[in-house]
């Protein structure tokens, strides 16, 4: 399975876990954010930006989950209801992080906010399997300037 990442280009020769505090993890708690899709993983750069700019700031980064690599699985189901209202965030970095503390899979599937019926796949650097999981490479990236908040 093919995933992307959009990042800034400073960011894109290699994957690589900020450790900042996000929807599935807390501070310091290194995870890498992928989307199935290049449209996905660009609607969920929109909604966490506060402005995205232009021109070369951005690359897309391909990264190849290999087929056979157990993928541990959140289920939109299990969690409370409400859980992607921004103050239960808590409640899903606890699950995040007890995901990469009992190391059971280098990838962990997360429902998206954004579309409901779509997920996203959360990487664990620190997991021996990780190294089975491929930089691809990276892409140019130009955010279409009708998009609510790019400037």
């Amino acid at each position: 399975m093919i995933v992307y990442r959009i990042t800034l280009a400073i960011h894109a020769d290699k994957l690589v876990a900020s450790g900042n505090p996000a929807k599935w993890n807390s501070k310091d708690v290194r995870v890498i954010y992928t989307s199935p899709s290049r449209s996905l993983a660009c609607l969920e750069n929109i909604v966490h930006r506060n402005s995205l700019g232009h021109g070369t700031l951005f690359r897309t980064i391909l990264v190849e989950i290999p087929d056979n690599l157990i993928i541990d699985r959140i289920n939109r189901k299990d969690l409370q209801p409400g859980w992607y209202e921004f103050q239960n965030t808590p409640v899903t970095q606890k699950l995040g992080n007890s995901w990469v503390a009992n190391g059971s899979a280098a990838v962990l599937r997360v429902p998206s906010v954004i579309i409901p019926e779509e997920f996203n796949y959360t990487l664990n650097p620190a997991h021996k399997d990780f190294v089975k999981i491929k930089y691809l490479r990276n892409e140019a990236f130009e955010f279409d300037g009708r998009l609510k908040g790019i400037k």
